[in-house]
């Protein structure tokens, strides 16, 4: 059994007004005393955000490709250095278990997890090792991630870094949400890979934004995130991920049978939607609150955030039977959706 590399909180917490964050988040500053200002940095294209609570998986030797391609869900073969994807992990349903942030830098593969996940993935890739010429780690505790509000990728000399596709279609897919008019086509975004113990010199005499900053200008991007957006029995198409990080066509993995079934003959049992969230009060409803149509509850409260031109702003799981034109109460608080998942 692989053991789990405890990750000490980030150094950067000892900044002037940084605020520690909870749940899947804690271990790195929420804040540093204004998140509406850090979120007009990031939307600037400034400022750098703490990831150190990331998970970072390396995959080192000639089988690494190909290997990596034929058990998860997008096109990984050839893929050239300094170059980024996302793929996902599926169980034999076809749920998602991992989402993997991906590049490769010429000899070894680096994938980016969420918080807390990293030990799991590299339980279950050594279990599927057999002969092969691969070699997995969990590095975590010498690299970390920091965020940044950028759509290149990294250059020689640079550190390596994942740019985020969203909302982009990679490959061969297709998208279950607008492709024209995407609300987070604007929105620019890469995490750097650096070693832990200079975390504070890469982020240098930059301004620094928590995560609540970048949160917010993800669930305005309508960008789903792994154990936020997903549960035990989401398939991708319910939250609009085959645009980024599923290849329709790429050869046999785990669960691609529930990925081309749903999307050949049916349609996903549950949809995701974006929620503007009467701002009268001064209290967010909590995550995993039951979203309400009348007394009835269709869904759940996936994320939300409080963002600085929108107000507050959240992402829920509903039935896809659900009207699209319902509105919702979440813990007494009316909601007016936004149709995210039209399939």
């Amino acid at each position: 059994m692989t053991a789990s590399v405890n990750i000490a909180p980030s150094p950067l917490l000892d900044r002037h007004g940084a605020v520690e964050g909870e749940g899947p988040d804690a271990g790195v500053a929420a804040h540093y005393g204004d998140p509406v200002r850090e979120q007009r940095l990031l939307e600037e294209g400034l400022g750098v955000v703490d990831l150190s609570h990331r998970g970072v998986v390396t995959v080192s030797g000639p089988d690494r490709l190909s290997w990596l391609h034929s058990m998860t869900t997008q096109e990984l073969t050839g893929l050239a250095p300094r170059t980024s994807r996302e793929s996902l992990v599926l169980s034999p349903k076809g749920h998602v278990e991992h989402a993997l942030h991906v590049v490769d830098d010429g000899t070894t593969t680096w994938l980016g997890v969420e918080p807390g996940t990293a030990a799991a993935l590299v339980a279950w890739l050594e279990s599927m090792r057999f002969m092969l010429r691969v070699e997995v780690a969990d590095v975590s505790a010498e690299w970390a991630v920091l965020g940044e509000p950028m759509g290149s990728e990294s250059a020689d000399g640079e550190p390596l870094a994942w740019v985020d596709p969203w909302p982009g279609l990679v490959g061969d897919t297709v998208a279950y949400g607008p492709v024209d008019g995407h609300p987070g086509a604007g929105r620019a975004w890469r995490e750097l890979l650096v070693p832990r113990d200079g975390l504070e010199a890469a982020v240098g005499d930059r301004p620094l934004a928590g995560t609540w900053a970048a949160e917010a200008l993800r669930v305005a991007a309508w960008r789903p995130r792994l154990g936020l957006e997903t549960d035990h029995r989401t398939i991708p198409h319910e939250v609009d991920w085959l645009r980024t990080a599923v290849h329709l066509h790429k050869g046999c993995y785990r669960g691609q049978e529930t990925i081309a079934r749903v999307h050949n003959l049916g349609r996903p049992p549950r949809r995701l939607v974006f929620l503007h969230l009467d701002g009268s009060g001064h209290v967010l409803p909590a995550v995993g609150s039951p979203v309400l149509l009348g007394e009835r509850e269709v869904g759940r409260l996936t994320s939300v955030a409080r963002h600085h031109e929108d107000g507050p702003v959240a992402l829920a799981v509903v039935k896809r039977s659900v009207p699209e034109d319902a509105e919702f109460l979440v813990d007494g608080i009316a909601a007016a959706q936004t149709v995210v998942v039209t399939g």
